[in-house]
């Protein structure tokens, strides 16, 4: 799955929550894991996520 997400992109989880903002993407080891940042209220969270548990948000669901 390498190259479906870009820092910057706007992702959901598969199974929904809030939108976040990719940062990195980490391919070392042999497991893609991609780490995103969003807010809950005013507080910014952050964790790292398999690619596979991730969907782009596009425009249009904005």
């Amino acid at each position: 799955m390498a190259n479906a997400f870009a820092t910057g992109d706007i992702v959901q989880l598969k199974s929904g929550g809030p939108k976040m903002t990719v940062e990195t993407i980490n391919e070392g080891y042999g497991d893609e894991k991609i780490k995103c940042k969003w807010f809950s209220g005013s507080k910014l969270q952050q964790g790292w996520f398999l690619p596979e548990s991730l969907v782009k948000v596009e425009e249009s669901d904005e």
